[in-house]
């Protein structure tokens, strides 16, 4: 078992705590996080949607492990969407994604629904990503 978990988990935490920035401060709103794979089987690229109101979807950030003609590797934020925080930890978890428990290739892109979160659950969700990035520092990536 990869001692820092689990890389959707990661993911799902990188959205809860940064829910005002994607929801523009409505207390309610869905994200999906969209992401597909690389043939290594690691991910190549996310996509984070926001829908603020049913049945509009807004695409709010992507990540690309590398750049092409249409898009530059990394963080970029799209429909007057920014997060420091979410462009951090996204940063982090996948540039080191091979530290962290890869979701299944199903042969397909992979979706994540997260609804909104109390203060608990973004008060868990920082307690997450902390642990796993110290544990990170203690552990070499293999990448």
């Amino acid at each position: 078992m990869n001692p820092n978990g689990n890389l959707e988990k990661i993911l799902e935490s990188a959205v809860v705590i940064s829910w005002a920035d994607l929801t523009r401060g409505t207390p309610t709103g869905l994200i999906h996080i969209e992401y597909g794979f690389a043939a290594a089987g690691t991910l190549d690229y996310l996509k984070v949607w926001a829908s603020l109101a049913r049945g509009h979807w807004l695409l709010a950030c992507q990540y690309w492990m590398s750049e092409n003609t249409f898009h530059s590797a990394g963080a970029g934020f799209e429909n007057g969407y920014e997060s420091e925080s979410l462009a951090h930890i996204l940063e982090i978890a996948m540039q080191h994604q091979n530290s962290f428990v890869l979701p299944p290739n199903l042969g397909r892109q992979g979706l994540l629904q997260i609804s909104a979160p109390t203060a608990q659950e973004i008060a868990a969700a920082a307690a997450l990503v902390n642990v796993a990035f110290d544990r990170l520092a203690s552990f070499p990536a293999v990448l």
